[in-house]
C-alpha cells in the first residue's frame, strides 16, 4: 500500500485531507429532471462506508416524485471537509458525509458528541447523549442552512505508540500527533503536560516512522488499514472519545425536492448511516483482533487504571468547556449523563 492510499485511507476518519484543488463549476439541481446531488466524502472508493452511500443513491434514484441522481466524490477529491462545507455554500457540492471535524465549520456545538475525552464510558451513552443533543443540533445547523439526513459514528479512537503507553505518565513522555490547525487542542495538551506535535493526517506514518512522533490518536479500522502496527505496535484499551459523523445536504437543494422524493431520501439516508454505524462499531472490534494477530500488544483497563487515567483528564474540562466545546453544550452533556448514569444504577437494585 502506497503512501498516497495510506493518506486518503486516514483522511476519511481523522478528517484532516490535505487540501486538492478541484475546479467544479457551480451547479444546482435541474429543474426538468431528477435533482443532482453531488456528494463529497473523506471515505474511501471500496471502503464499506462507501458502499452504503452508493446504495443508498440507488434508492434515491428510485425514489418518487421523479428521484434524484447522487454523484459521490469520494477520496477526499473535494477535498478537506473545511472546503467541502465551503463548496456546498457555493452550491458546488449539494451534500456531504462529514465528520464532526467538517460539522463544526457549520456549527460548534456539534464538538459536545466527540470533542470531551473520557467523557463517555461505553457506546450506550453515546447513543443516549447523541438522542438528546441531535434534535437540537439539527434546528441549529437548519438554520445555518444544512439539512440534517442522519446520524453515525464508527466507534472508539484510541492510543497507539511505539514504547507501551499504560499510565499517563507514559503518555506524557510521549510525542503525540495532534492535527495541525487546532491550536485549543495543542493548548489542552500541554496543560496536561503532553507534548504534542501539530501534522497534517497525511505525515502521520511516514513520522511514525522517522520518530518525530511516537504516539497517535486513531480508530482501529485506521491503524489496521494503515497498518499502523508495524510501527506503534502498542494500544491502551482506553475508549479515548467516539468518532462522529453526519450526512447533510443544503437547504437551497433540499427545498428544490419534491416532498414525495424527500421523504423517501429520509428513509433511506437513515437507512444508510445505521448500516455504517453497525459496521463502522463491528469493524472497530475486528480490526483490535486481527491487528494482535499479528503482534500488536492490547494493554486492558482495570478500574484503578481508568480511574487513574479520568483523574488525570478531568482538569481539562474546564479549559475544553467553552473552547473546544460550547459552555451551554458541554455544561448540557454533563447533566444528561449523570441523569443517565443515576437511572442505569437505579436499575441494578
Amino acid at each position: 500500500m502506497n503512501w498516497q492510499t495510506r493518506g486518503r485511507i486516514l483522511r476519511f476518519v481523522m478528517a484532516l485531507a490535505a487540501c486538492v484543488a478541484c475546479g467544479l463549476a457551480n451547479h444546482a439541481p435541474a429543474a426538468d429532471g431528477p435533482a443532482k446531488i453531488r456528494m463529497g466524502t473523506l471515505a474511501p472508493k471500496g471502503s464499506s462506508y462507501f458502499k452504503h452511500l452508493q446504495a443508498m443513491g440507488e434508492q434515491w434514484r428510485q425514489a418518487p416524485g421523479g428521484g434524484a441522481t447522487l454523484i459521490i466524490y469520494p477520496d477526499g477529491t473535494m477535498g478537506s471537509e473545511a472546503d467541502m462545507v465551503r463548496r456546498m455554500r457555493l452550491g458546488q457540492l449539494q451534500a456531504g458525509m462529514l465528520t464532526v471535524v467538517g460539522l463544526t465549520e457549520i456549527e460548534p456545538a456539534v464538538t459536545g458528541l466527540q470533542n470531551m475525552p473520557m467523557m463517555f464510558r461505553t457506546l450506550d451513552e453515546v447513543d443516549f447523549i447523541g438522542e438528546k443533543l441531535e434534535p437540537m443540533l439539527e434546528k441549529r445547523l437548519a438554520e445555518k442552512g444544512f439539512v440534517v439526513l442522519g446520524w453515525c459514528d464508527t466507534g472508539w479512537v484510541r492510543f497507539f505508540s511505539k514504547r507501551p503507553v499504560i499510565h499517563p505518565d507514559d503518555l506524557r513522555k510521549a510525542k503525540l500527533f495532534v492535527w495541525a490547525g487546532n491550536p485549543a487542542d495543542v493548548d489542552v495538551y500541554r496543560s496536561l503536560g503532553c507534548n504534542p506535535v501539530p501534522l497534517e493526517t497525511v505525515d502521520i506514518l511516514p513520522n511514525l516512522e522517522t520518530g518525530l512522533i511516537d504516539a497517535v490518536a486513531l480508530p482501529p479500522t485506521i491503524a489496521l488499514a494503515g497498518q499502523m502496527y508495524n510501527v506503534a505496535p502498542n494500544m491502551i484499551e482506553l475508549n479515548w472519545a467516539p468518532l462522529v459523523a453526519a450526512a447533510v445536504i443544503t437547504k437551497k437543494a433540499w427545498d428544490a425536492i419534491p416532498p414525495e422524493t424527500q421523504a423517501a431520501m429520509r428513509k433511506s439516508a437513515a437507512e444508510a448511516v445505521s448500516l455504517i454505524k453497525q459496521d463502522g462499531r463491528r469493524e472497530s472490534v475486528e480490526s483490535v483482533e486481527a491487528m494482535q494477530k499479528r503482534g500488536l500488544k492490547a494493554q486492558p483497563i482495570s478500574p484503578e487504571l481508568f480511574a487513574e487515567w479520568l483523574h488525570e483528564v478531568e482538569p481539562a474540562y474546564p479549559k475544553i468547556r467553552g473552547t473546544i466545546v460550547p459552555a451551554d453544550i458541554f455544561d448540557e452533556v454533563v447533566a444528561q449523563l449523570k441523569a443517565y448514569r443515576a437511572t442505569q444504577e437505579a436499575k441494578k437494585k
